[in-house]
Order: structure tokens, then sequence, then C-alpha cells
């Protein structure tokens, strides 16, 4: 079985399995390399050969238990008609949502318009490299993808909260993605994804609803992707309450971020738990990259626990430290 499947089936202490969130990026001299000469992200993301092959670059280098498929969680706004250009020094930007296009659109259209998506997944699944390693496929949830669809942009860099209060257009909207997420889902794991992750990046945007905008339909999600036959992690980036979250969307696994204290978390929480560590971890010294990673070790020490971090790896990380990281995780008794 492989590692993330053990951990979440058989409720594995014995190993704690490792991958890091945007493993395949930038701080890689091998991505940068194809970056240099692929200008257009999304077009990236659509090249067959070249998602797989960068899926690839940090199994190859440092022997992670799992790959992620080098995608993007725009990809379902993208699939629904919207433009999406990322600019550097500012990310993506997204042109205006028009719901004529939205609702013309069917499954075979979605499915044609990110066929190349799956069949990276596809291509990578059948890597010799990949033998016993997970292969994680992915999605936003459906509120960070709603989020997204109408600000345009990151919230990081501006947040017009005005739609917020429009319950009939946010339950519309978020019906419309849920039905093109289960499809997206099903394609990826069709395709050869053994996990899927459901990244919903800016729960911690909403202080009110959150069961009506949050809970309810990520619950859907997990629903839909279990009877699919593979497990579901889950990752609400700065909700306030992960015990209450888990409790009602029962997802396989709960990824955690760095602000949250994880003495909590193994005190509250039944299932198997991902992440933690702050990525600006990996930016100090050796040092402090062991003392901060055998806290994480040891707090979950008897609980079914996968090694990441609380958020994507930093561009700057050097790669000397993300080996160190994974000594220590392999090494850590």
């Amino acid at each position: 079985m492989t590692p993330i499947n053990n951990c979440i089936t058989n409720k594995d202490t014995k190993t704690n399995p490792i991958w890091l969130m945007r493993q395949a990026g930038r701080y890689l001299p091998e991505f940068r390399e194809i970056r240099k000469n692929n200008k257009d992200f999304i077009k990236l993301c659509l090249s067959e050969n070249l998602s797989s092959e960068i899926t690839l670059q940090p199994i190859k280098r440092f022997g992670f238990d799992a790959a992620i498929i080098f995608s993007d969680i725009l990809m379902l706004p993208y699939g629904l008609g919207q433009n999406i250009v990322f600019e550097k020094n500012f990310g993506p930007k997204l042109s205006d949502l028009n719901l004529d296009i939205i609702k013309n659109i069917n499954e075979s259209d979605f499915t044609y318009k990110l066929n190349s998506v799956y069949k990276s997944i596809s291509i990578t699944s059948k890597s010799e490299i990949l033998k016993n390693r997970d292969l994680i496929g992915f999605i936003g949830a459906p509120w960070t993808t709603l989020v997204y669809m109408i600000n345009k942009m990151s919230p990081k860099k501006n947040l017009s909260k005005i739609f917020f209060n429009n319950d009939l257009f946010i339950n519309k909207m978020l019906n419309i993605i849920e039905k093109f997420l289960k499809i997206h889902i099903k394609n990826q794991v069709e395709a050869g994804a053994n996990v899927i992750q459901i990244f919903d990046s800016w729960a911690g945007l909403l202080e009110k609803k959150i069961p009506e905008f949050i809970y309810i339909p990520t619950l859907n999600i997990v629903e839909y992707t279990k009877k699919l036959g593979v497990p579901v992690i889950c990752f609400p980036r700065g909700i306030k309450d992960y015990k209450n979250f888990c409790d009602i969307v029962k997802p396989d696994m709960i990824s955690i971020d760095h602000e949250v204290d994880p003495k909590k978390i193994v005190n509250d929480i039944d299932i198997p738990v991902q992440g933690g560590l702050d990525p600006k971890i990996l930016l100090s010294d050796k040092d402090n990259i062991k003392k901060q990673t055998e806290k994480y070790l040891n707090i979950f020490k008897d609980h079914p626990y996968v090694f990441n971090l609380g958020h994507g790896i930093l561009p700057e990380t050097k790669l000397d430290m993300v080996q160190e990281l994974i000594h220590i995780v392999r090494n850590f008794k």
C-alpha cells in the first residue's frame, strides 16, 4: 500500500510519510529552467509532457513519498470560460465572470478544455519512479474557487467583500462550482490520481455563514470523492475551528496550517493529520529546522501523521535545507 493511503487506511504511526505543498516549483533549478522558456503559466499546466516532467522533478531529486500533479486550482474557472493570466510579482488575473457562458458549458466541453491535465496525470501515474508512491490530484474548495472567480485576483492583493452579502448569488455559484469540481475530481481519479487534496486557501476570510458556504459545499465534495474509492485530504487554511470542520466535513485526513497549535489538534482530532510546519522555518538554520521539525514529529508520535508544511514551500528555500528536513523526518525515532 502506498504511504499516504497506508497512513489513512491503517492509521499507521510507525512511519511519517513526507511530501511538501508546492514541492514542484520555483525553488528547484530544473523547474526554473523549464519556466524560462514557458512564460505562460496556464499553457505550462496544459502541456501534459512538461506538467508530468515537473511533477516528477522533486521525486527524482528528493524521493518524496508522494507526487502532486503540477496544475493549479484555477483550472476550474479556466474550464468554465474565464481567461487567466499570471503576472510576475502580482499573481493571477481573471477576466470578468460571464454566467451566460458558464450556463452553456456541459461536462464534455469542460473535460475537453482540461483534457491535458488528465493526460498529464495518466502519463505520470505510469512512471516507474512512482511505484509505491502516491499521486495526488487536487482542486480548490468551492468557497476558495468562488472567491477567485468573483474577486478576479488573489485576495492578498485586493478583496471586495460586497458579494459576501449576496446569499442568492453565492449559493447559485457554489452549486455550479460544485458540479464541475466533481467532474474534475472524477477525471483526475480515472486518470490515475489515488489521493485527492482539497485546498481551501481562503477559508479564513469568512467570519459568518461558515457552515453554509464552507462546510456543506466541501462535505458534498468529500462524500462524492469517497464514493470514487480514493481518500480525501482537506486543507481549510485559516479556519478557526479545525475540530468542528472535521466533525462536519469528515475528510480522511486534515492538513493544518502553521498558525494552529498542533497540541490542540492532536487532542481534539481523531483522524490522520498532515502538515503544520511554517515554511519560513526552512529559511533558517539547520539547528532550528531540526528543533521545529522534531516538535511536530514528537507531538504526533502516536498519531497517524504525514509530514508537510503549513503552506507551500517558499521559492527562496535552499535545496540543502529541504534535504536536511527529509533527513530529520526519515531518521526520527
